[in-house]
């Protein structure tokens, strides 16, 4: 071939060969090989399911509808959604956290490295670790809630991780709706940004898709319902004790990482600011925020994936069995190796690779669509 002529070319083939093939199996091949597993029924009768030569039927895409669908998997769709909560604090308590002890540290206080190294401490832990730490810390019995007795007042009755009360309840039914009115949303912005560039072609189809799932949404998307029933999912109060460890762990690196852009910033840039009459805020809100949109974009994908695929915080602090703290990697796990319903944990996995993909693969496509431009 062509192709080998080139010996340089040959030999970096042959050194990165090996990783190509392991790749392509532990990897790729493992997804695969999941991704038939949730295609079987694999587990649906106990008896057989652990031993030597399970009888194992394909059926398709049937372990995604019940998990959607089903009547005894409504633990799933709550989970779901305590993930989209706990994904949303998780990162607005990073990003928030973390710019503004940037802030505060970019003006040099005294003491400034010291105090960087206390906040950025808590990254070097394990979630396991802070997770041990923060349970002892919000246990019922004593933690936080023995705080106020220090000033004389009654303690603290909260169930940091064991309230069952939920807020901002909205019924499963409606998801069809809300799903379609998000991403037209989200094709909206795309379409804003592709005319702002100059990309008129993108831009109308992004428009048009955009209109067409919100006629859909206004339209079909009322009346379909994926449930005989209405059923009631919300933000759990118990996860308030978990994305406060979260956030406390993750903030250090969103401050290292405002801390390096803000320090890239021309200190020119902001004299001739403060010269033309620029208000402190007006500073940051015309010039400075602007600059660091790139560093909020990647923390938050950063981020938006790691709040995903959450698993040994949650396990750390509530335990496997603690359903109002559940999520899926959570509930992934118990369905696989305690129900040994090995065809359903395989559907899960394979829901979180996709929502991990959707919030990683448009990252990494805008990443290298820049590299080439340059």
């Amino acid at each position: 071939m062509n192709w080998f002529k080139n010996k340089d070319t040959l030999y970096g083939f042959l050194v990165i060969l090996p990783s190509l093939v392991l790749l392509g199996i532990f990897v790729y091949g493992f997804i695969f090989q999941t991704f038939y597993t949730s295609l079987t029924d694999w587990g649906r009768d106990p008896a057989q399911a652990l031993s030597a030569n399970p009888q194992i039927r394909f059926i398709g895409f049937e372990n995604y509808r019940e998990l959607f669908t089903g009547f005894v998997d409504a633990r799933f769709r709550q989970d779901l959604v305590n993930t989209f909560f706990f994904t949303v604090f998780f990162i607005l308590g990073c990003l928030g956290v973390g710019l503004g002890l940037a802030i505060v540290l970019d003006r040099g206080p005294r003491g400034e490295g010291f105090f960087r190294t206390i906040f950025l401490f808590p990254m070097s832990l394990s979630f396991i670790v802070t997770g041990t730490i923060w349970r002892w810390m919000l246990q019922p019995q004593g933690g936080v809630n023995q705080l106020p007795t220090l000033v004389g007042l009654p303690k603290g009755e909260f169930a940091w991780l064991t309230s069952r009360e939920q807020v901002w309840q909205v019924s499963w039914n409606d998801l069809p709706f809300v799903t379609a009115l998000v991403v037209s949303v989200v094709l909206v912005f795309i379409a804003i940004a592709a005319f702002r560039g100059g990309e008129r072609r993108r831009g109308y189809i992004a428009s048009g898709s955009a209109a067409l799932l919100l006629l859909w949404a206004l339209t079909l998307g009322r009346t379909l319902q994926p449930l005989p029933f209405d059923e009631m999912h919300g933000f759990n109060l118990a996860f308030i004790g978990i994305i406060l460890a979260a956030v406390w762990q993750m903030s250090g690196y969103t401050m290292a990482l405002y801390l390096a852009g803000l320090r890239g910033i021309p200190e020119e840039l902001r004299e001739a600011a403060r010269v033309d009459g620029a208000s402190e805020w007006q500073l940051y809100q015309r010039i400075i925020f602007p600059l660091l949109a790139p560093i909020t974009l990647s923390a938050m994908i950063i981020l938006g994936h790691i709040s995903l695929k959450i698993f040994d915080l949650i396990f750390a602090m509530a335990g496997a069995d603690n359903a109002p703290t559940d999520v899926p990697a959570l509930l992934m796990y118990l369905t696989t190796f305690r129900a040994n319903q090995i065809a359903k944990g395989a559907a899960i996995g394979m829901i979180l690779l996709l929502l991990v993909a959707a919030v990683i693969v448009p990252y990494l496509y805008s990443q290298l669509k820049s590299e080439v431009r340059r």
